[in-house]
């Protein structure tokens, strides 16, 4: 985590930091949580597959977490254009830095520095025991599914497996969350794109930035919270609109 916060800004380029959502990958397939099509208001019960004490109490939501992951659409999901200008700005010698709420890795797939993406939410791509803490593949993981192990535990100490994501009831990381908070205390500009905004502390991380001097932009197709604070709103689609806005900044 060396260069995510502010490494290889010599001041002479705005530093832009941007929060992004479920949002900004709707374009590559991958649906939202909370907009007018999200999985929870199309099924109020997914919701209990990611919050911690219902996959820790019930070998049911378990097993149905597992196929929902070998399900998820972002096995074949790629980068849209939303993802590659952010990508294609940092390659461009200004200083990007990329706080996702997502966990589908799609802006390392773009090509975004890995070294520069903070992943408050961690990532759906490896796998985590409760117990002992080992880490493995998620791939590994569902080939033991298909393999005929609805639940699988861990290999080293018998725990429960789960995705080496954030789920309701647990904690963000600390170290990503101080980091993520000192970007958006020097950031010359924070965009907040594709996010509903009303998952906390993550949200938060916009009044982090307006209060210490950035120019918050909000681009998302509903309200939020904070565009009250924002000092410009975009509701455009983000496929189209993230590019613009980008090189609008950097031009």
């Amino acid at each position: 985590m060396d260069d995510a916060s502010t490494g290889g800004n010599d001041g002479s380029l705005p530093l832009i930091a941007v929060l992004t959502g479920a949002g900004i990958s709707t374009d590559s397939g991958i649906p939202d949580y909370r907009g007018p099509q999200g999985v929870w208001r199309r099924d109020p019960e997914a919701e209990r597959l990611v919050t911690y004490q219902d996959y820790m109490a019930d070998p049911e939501v378990r097993r149905a977490s597992w196929l929902a992951r070998r399900d998820n659409p972002v096995w074949h999901a790629e980068p849209n254009a939303a993802h590659r200008a952010l990508a294609g700005l940092e390659r461009s010698g200004v200083p990007v830095r990329i706080i996702t709420q997502n966990v589908d890795g799609l802006h390392q797939k773009a090509g975004s520095d890995p070294r520069k993406v903070l992943e408050l939410h961690g990532t759906l791509f490896a796998v985590v025991c409760t117990s002992c803490g080992a880490r493995s593949t998620m791939r590994e993981a569902l080939d033991r599914v298909g393999a005929g192990e609805p639940d699988p535990a861990c290999r080293a100490c018998g725990g429960v497996l789960k995705s080496a994501t954030v789920m309701f009831g647990q904690a963000l990381d600390g170290e990503v969350l101080r980091t993520a908070a000192h970007v958006a205390q020097v950031c010359d500009w924070f965009l907040a794109v594709g996010s509903s905004l009303q998952v906390e502390p993550a949200a938060s991380l916009c009044r982090v930035a307006a209060e210490a001097g950035a120019r918050l932009v909000v681009v998302n197709a509903e309200p939020t919270p904070y565009d009250d604070l924002a000092a410009e709103v975009v509701r455009e689609p983000i496929g189209t609109a993230l590019p613009a806005l980008l090189e609008r900044i950097a031009g």
